[in-house]
């Protein structure tokens, strides 16, 4: 990794340790330099490529603003990436579960011992929006929801680098997610199912057992896994016998 793209990454944690918010003015150049440990070269190009993603802003005599919170910034230089190797061949979305399970049981198991009544709230919230927008037939907000959902879990483990993380492969797991629900979610049972999984996990984390809030997160994650693969290797065999059906 570059030097200037540490200090991007060290500029987001400051951000979020001073719990700055937008319009708030960054540090002057000279201590910042100081805090995050870079040259001042390093950490103007970081400041400027930070500038062109719309997330800070530079004004001449008055110094650098926060222009979005960091919980809103996307690593595309990840995402985009492996979102098109998913497009390409539609089996790296199977990668992209494992990394889930590895990740994602971790911040479940911390966010058991550690979620406060403010994170609970939201993991909440985000769990009832799933069930909501599915019910109206919303897929794609439904999505969003899904997605926050396993956000607000990682949020809660107040871990801050399993939430860098996390939030940094935020728009690849939504996408991941949706990509999920047109596969497991066509089917009223099945999203009983994964609507009983989603309690689950939140159930574990509000009775504070780490080991369950693991299993349950993980075991809903290898179950989309398995779901996912049954549906492709149905919809497989019957491409097939379309094929004999012409011959």
């Amino acid at each position: 990794m570059k030097v200037s793209d540490q200090a991007v990454q060290q500029l987001r944690i400051l951000i979020e340790q001073n719990k700055m918010q937008v319009g708030d003015r960054l540090p002057a150049e000279r201590k910042l330099c100081e805090q995050l440990g870079v040259s001042r070269s390093s950490l103007r190009e970081a400041i400027q490529h930070l500038a062109s993603k719309g997330m800070l802003v530079s004004k001449a005599g008055s110094g650098t603003f926060l222009q979005q919170l960091p919980s809103n910034w996307s690593n595309h230089q990840i995402v985009e990436p492996l979102s098109g190797l998913i497009d390409q061949d539609p089996a790296y979305r199977f990668d992209v579960q494992e990394a889930r399970s590895i990740l994602e049981g971790g911040t479940a198991w911390y966010a058991a011992r550690r979620a406060t009544p403010e994170d609970m709230e939201n993991i909440r919230r985000c769990y009832e929006q799933i069930a909501h927008y599915q019910s109206i037939g919303d897929d794609n907000q439904a999505s969003i929801a899904d997605a926050k959902f396993h956000l607000a879990i990682a949020e809660a483990s107040h871990n801050l680098v399993l939430i860098q993380m996390m939030r940094g492969l935020f728009d690849l797991l939504q996408y991941n997610v949706v990509l999920g629900r047109r596969k497991v979610y066509t089917e009223s049972h099945r999203f009983d199912q994964l609507h009983d999984q989603h309690f689950q996990v939140m159930h574990a984390i509000e009775r504070r057992d780490p080991e369950a809030a693991r299993n349950a997160v993980c075991g809903h994650i290898e179950f989309v896994v398995q779901q996912v693969r049954s549906i492709d290797e149905e919809d497989a065999r019957r491409q097939r016998a379309s094929r004999l059906n012409r011959i």
